[in-house]
Parts: structure tokens; C-alpha cells; sequence
């Protein structure tokens, strides 16, 4: 790991300046704080925010970057997390990207800064500023949720991560609606970017296929993964020449807008038009009608993430892998269906 002298010795300054420069303790003439501060982009130097006996020590501590607040899914993945943690014997550092790709290197550089022994990380969109950092700094990380594409060695993925199952339990969504005799079946898709995103799409088109009905793009909105975006999304399917009879969701979120813009337009569901969505929530059975939904394992994919990112640190060189938890498909009543059961099932 490089050091404050490094630093100076490529900037060609004293330690003293290299100090001055970073914690702004003295004014230091631009072009020789420049020269420091491009030292240290060079070099990868990090500040070490804990006294310095600890820069080779475990702190026991994992960090999380995950948009808990913005996204109330993450809120059972985190509650998955703390626990695990917690039951190893680790402390928990929480920060929240807010999906943007810029804040989210940011927190986890404070994160790392802090000397955490590694970080769980539900990646945004563009992803690439965040591998870089943790490639560069060789951080032991963990990705949740989401996959990212980044690059991989010749036995599979550099990072390891820990998701579920999305393209299977989408499709069983389609081709449930297709049985009850839907054939025009629109989806509400997530962010665009997001490997959530494009997996359930491919879920949406396989079983589209496998209930022997055509693609039709123009069925097919992006929401944004936001309330409001599902809200303007909805809008448009429902604007159609022949709108869809039926529609699936994208996560709880955007299920809220859609529900949202059906109500502006004083439709009836399932009456005037079927829904299905993937995320569950607690409230889910509390809607009239209840949700017909995919309740993904949360907590489990929190706490498996944690022993995942454990076992990292015990074998720094083992190979990375990926993780696929199974989802539930449980039934209700927005599809359509009369009386069915509300027992899970795996799918």
C-alpha cells in the first residue's frame, strides 16, 4: 500500500507539503499541490482515516453501499446484512449511493478509507468507476442484487456476487397472465443498465415464446425502477391503439405508479386490466386485490452475501463466483384468478 513518503518522493516534495496538501492545513502554491494530488491518483494512495497501527490489521468491520433509503427492497436486503455481521462478530458501515454511479465510487472510497475489511456493493447502472477503484486498491468486495460485467478471469467473474434467480420466475409471471387468456401483456421494465433490468426482460420474452405469443416492443415501457417513471411509463402503454389487458412489473416500486396511473385512468384491476409484479411486500395482501407477485429472498441474499465476502477474506485467491438465490412465486388475486392459493412455491 503506498505511503505518504511514496507520495512525496513522486511529487518531489517533502512529507510535510504531502500533509499540508490533504488536510489543508497551510496554503501550498497550485502547481505543487497539483503535482501532490496527481502523486497520489498515481500512486492509489488513500488516506487512512484510523491510527496507523491498523493499516495491516482486520478492523472487523464490512462496508455496505446500497440505496436502503430510495429503494425499499434493500431495506430486507440490509436487515440480512446486519444480522450476519453482526453474528460473525463484525461492525456494519452503511452509506447510500443513490444509484448514481459517481456518489456510489465516492462512498465506497470513504468506505475503503475507513480501513473496512471489505464492502458489499449493489452496483448502479455504469459500474465502471466503481471497478476501477476497487481493482485498483485490490479491495475484497461482494455484489448484490445486481451483476456486473466486469472484467473476468479465465476461470469466471472477477468479483463475487450474490443475486436472484430474475429471467425463470418473469417469465412464470407471462405465461401465468398468458393461461388466463391475456395476449397482449405489457411490461413495466427497471432502469436501463441494470442487469435486474435486462434479465427480466429476457424472462418477459421467453415467455412470451413459450406461450406462443410475438414480441411486440411497443408493450414494452421502461420505468426507471421509480414510482413516478412507472407512473409516465403506464401512461404510455395504456395510450396504445390497443392497449395491453394485462400488465407485469418490474420491482415494488414502479408496481405503486402503475397502480397509480390505472387508478387516474379509473381502471379496475383485475376487472379492467390483470397485473403481476416482481417484489413482494408486506403490504402486498392488503391491496384490493391483493398482489399476485414474486417475493424474492432478501434477507437470505444479504446474509449470504456476507458469508460470501467472509470466505473471500479467509482465501483471497480463490476463484470468484456467483451466487443464484430462488424465488417465490405467490398467488393472489390481482392476476385475475378467483381464489387461489397463498401458499410461496419455489420457482
Amino acid at each position: 500500500m503506498p505511503t505518504m513518503a511514496d507520495v512525496a518522493r513522486s511529487a518531489g516534495v517533502s512529507v510535510a507539503t504531502v500533509s499540508h496538501v490533504l488536510n489543508g492545513t497551510r496554503p501550498v502554491l497550485p502547481h505543487t499541490r497539483q503535482a501532490v494530488l496527481d502523486a497520489v491518483e498515481e500512486l492509489g494512495y488513500t488516506t487512512n482515516t484510523l491510527a496507523r497501527s491498523l493499516v495491516t490489521a482486520r478492523t472487523r468491520s464490512i462496508g455496505l453501499a446500497v440505496s436502503a433509503i430510495s429503494n425499499p427492497y434493500f431495506t430486507e436486503i440490509l436487515q440480512g446484512v446486519e444480522a450476519a455481521a453482526l453474528e460473525a462478530g463484525y461492525s456494519l458501515l452503511i452509506a447510500d449511493p443513490h444509484d448514481d454511479p459517481e456518489h456510489e465510487r465516492k462512498v465506497v472510497q470513504l468506505l475503503h478509507e475507513r480501513r473496512v475489511d471489505g464492502v458489499i456493493v449493489a452496483p448502479s447502472a455504469d459500474p465502471r468507476g466503481l471497478l476501477a477503484y476497487l481493482g485498483r486498491h485490490d479491495v475484497p468486495a461482494v455484489f448484490l442484487d445486481r451483476l456486473v460485467d466486469g472484467p473476468a478471469t479465465d476461470s469466471g467473474p472477477r468479483f463475487d456476487q450474490v443475486c436472484a434467480d430474475n429471467a425463470e420466475p418473469t417469465s412464470r409471471l407471462v405465461t401465468h397472465l398468458a393461461g388466463l387468456g391475456h395476449r397482449r401483456i405489457g411490461l413495466v421494465a427497471g432502469r436501463p443498465g441494470l442487469s435486474t433490468t435486462s434479465e427480466r426482460i429476457s424472462g418477459y420474452r421467453s415467455g412470451l415464446a413459450f406461450a406462443g405469443l410475438s414480441y411486440d416492443g411497443r408493450l414494452l415501457m421502461h420505468g426507471d425502477s421509480e414510482s413516478a417513471g412507472a407512473e409516465q411509463a403506464t401512461e404510455a402503454l395504456l395510450s396504445l391503439g390497443v392497449p395491453p389487458t394485462a400488465l407485469v412489473t418490474g420491482n415494488n416500486a414502479m408496481t405503486i405508479g402503475v397502480l397509480r396511473a390505472l387508478g387516474a385512468r379509473g381502471l379496475s384491476v383485475p376487472d379492467d386490466i390483470a397485473l403481476c409484479c416482481f417484489d413482494d411486500f408486506a403490504w402486498a395482501d392488503l391491496f384490493s386485490p391483493r398482489l399476485t407477485a414474486i417475493a424474492q429472498p432478501g434477507r437470505d441474499i444479504g446474509a449470504r452475501a456476507v458469508h460470501v465476502l467472509l470466505e473471500r477474506l479467509a482465501e483471497p485467491e480463490r476463484p470468484a463466483r456467483t451466487v443464484r438465490l430462488p424465488c417465490a412465486f405467490v398467488h393472489r388475486t390481482s392476476c385475475g384468478c378467483p381464489s387461489p392459493s397463498e401458499e410461496g412455491t419455489p420457482s
